[in-house]
């Protein structure tokens, strides 16, 4: 009798990268390490997954659903990165590899819907156009993410974890507050250029050059396949 395929070995095939990924990084991220963790074979993940790149790329897609599907059941911008805050905590591996690298091709030319969630959020709540608060989302969002990573690396536990979270909530609606008065970021340098897009996919770019060139690399690699 024929072996009847197993549905759920490609989640499996992620979930044991995104463990490996995060006890070592790409020294252990080998496609070997992954079929035994997975409790699978080399050629079945082959089958799925060309090759390390692309396993990574599936764990970031899955984990960007998974996190943008927490943040549309919020209401309100404080109420997304607290659920944010709590998802990273909830599933620490996979946020790691989510924000590895990701002002970096080729996570710099995937979609951010959840970056783009919170800047819309921030447009309705102060007023103006999404694009017209760039810089000021970019402050909240680093705020928020470093706030989740320095509780994961630096192993807070409670009360500092809870502290922690509050603290970053607070200030962000202190930022939120003080731009619907009419004063919002301290501009210190220049303002934000026309080749600086985020969250855009494909249409992502950091301004200097490298990433466009990168980008057409990727595509000429894509039109191969």
């Amino acid at each position: 009798m024929p072996r009847r395929p197993d549905p759920d070995v490609e989640q499996r095939i992620l979930a044991a990268a995104s463990r490996l990924w995060a006890r070592g990084g790409e020294r252990l991220l080998t496609m070997r390490a992954v079929a035994k963790a997975a409790g699978t074979t080399t050629p079945t993940v082959y089958e799925r997954f060309r090759d390390r790149d692309d396993i990574l790329r599936g764990l970031r897609l899955r984990t960007r659903r998974e996190l943008f599907a927490a943040l549309m059941r919020t209401q309100s911008l404080h109420d997304a990165i607290e659920r944010q805050l709590e998802f990273a905590l909830e599933n620490h591996y996979a946020y790691e590899v989510l924000f590895d690298g990701v002002g970096q091709p080729p996570s710099l030319h995937e979609p951010w819907p959840s970056f783009n969630l919170m800047r819309e959020r921030l447009a309705r709540e102060i007023g103006g156009t999404p694009r017209e608060h760039n810089r000021l989302i970019l402050a909240i969002w680093s705020l928020m993410h470093g706030t989740a990573m320095l509780i994961i690396r630096g192993g807070f536990e409670e009360p500092l974890r809870t502290q922690a979270m509050r603290a970053c909530l607070d200030t962000v609606d202190t930022i939120v507050l003080a731009a619907k008065k009419g004063k919002g970021l301290v501009y210190s340098g220049p303002k934000w250029p026309p080749t600086l897009i985020l969250g855009k996919g494909e249409r992502s770019r950091v301004g200097n050059g490298d990433d466009e060139r990168l980008q057409n690399k990727v595509k000429r690699s894509r039109s191969r396949r």
